[in-house]
């Protein structure tokens, strides 16, 4: 019996449990992020329930993704996969304007916090 090499592929939750009150997350260690590189992209709307937040940028928690490399292969991993669902990403150089920003490392080690879910569970990339 020959067995399948792992592949990449996505996770089904079986139970989400919402939040009411639910505070976004925030980058404690948030400087001035400007000249750091983002994902610009599409309009999308969050996947939150009852949410009308509409991103134009890879975000978390309403935060915009940053990051101090333009070539940062999570940067590229994270465009690529905006491009394969068909969001028009685009990699630019980050500015305050663009919204609140958190550093995509900051991210990670906090768990990789999503708006509108209590149970985070962290992906493995």
């Amino acid at each position: 019996m020959e067995r399948e090499a792992p592949q990449r592929g996505t996770l089904d939750v079986a139970e989400e449990e919402l939040l009411e009150d639910e505070e976004l997350w925030r980058d404690d260690d948030a400087g001035n992020h400007t000249g750091w590189w983002c994902v610009k992209t599409d309009p999308f709307p969050c996947p939150a329930n009852g949410c009308t937040f509409v991103a134009e940028f890879m975000t978390a928690a309403h935060l915009v993704l940053v990051w101090q490399d333009r070539d940062d292969p999570n940067l590229l991993w994270h465009a690529n996969r905006a491009k394969q669902v068909g969001r028009n990403p685009r990699v630019v150089s980050y500015e305050s304007g663009y919204g609140p920003s958190a550093s995509y490392y900051a991210w990670e080690a906090a768990g990789r916090p999503v708006h509108g879910i209590a149970n985070e569970r962290p992906v493995s990339s």
